[in-house]
């Protein structure tokens, strides 16, 4: 079951999908979008493009967990996008994914211009591997043949 991610923002979206397995999630691309409308059209055509069976937008929360006017447009996002596809939107809290995102490729000693370039994809990124490991089920060592050596 592929995934799709996304980091909504004004002038950029990030998007990242995951594998069939729903396990591993990879930044994909950054969409630089000029309206809601702009946003809702490129989202649905990454939808197209990678063919997920469900769509997570990141929900930027307040610190305390509360909604300021970011959170209300991907609100109005998300309803947009949920007329415009036959498959299930949802939001996920992305507290801190951009400030991880930062700080990872500042580690990697990425110049500002390339991190500018990269930044959204990469929250996206990381808000669709929290949402996946937040869904994923367990292994089950038990169900081995084999007991461990």
């Amino acid at each position: 079951m592929r995934t799709l991610g996304i980091d909504y923002g004004t002038v950029r979206l990030g998007v990242a999908v995951s594998d069939e397995l729903g396990m591993i999630a990879t930044g994909r691309e950054t969409i630089t979008v000029t309206s809601m409308h702009v946003a809702v059209a490129k989202t649905v055509e990454a939808v197209d493009k990678y063919e997920p069976s469900r769509v997570v937008v990141g929900l930027p929360l307040n610190m305390d967990g509360s909604s300021g006017p970011m959170a209300k447009a991907v609100g109005v996002f998300v309803e947009k996008l949920g007329a415009e596809l036959n498959l299930p939107v949802e939001t996920w809290d992305e507290r801190m994914t951009s400030q991880e995102a930062e700080r990872i490729l500042i580690e990697a000693n990425v110049s500002r211009a390339k991190r500018k370039k990269v930044i959204d994809k990469m929250a996206a990124q990381a808000i669709l591997q929290s949402w996946l490991d937040a869904h994923s089920d367990p292994i089950e060592f038990s169900d081995c043949d084999e007991p461990a050596r």
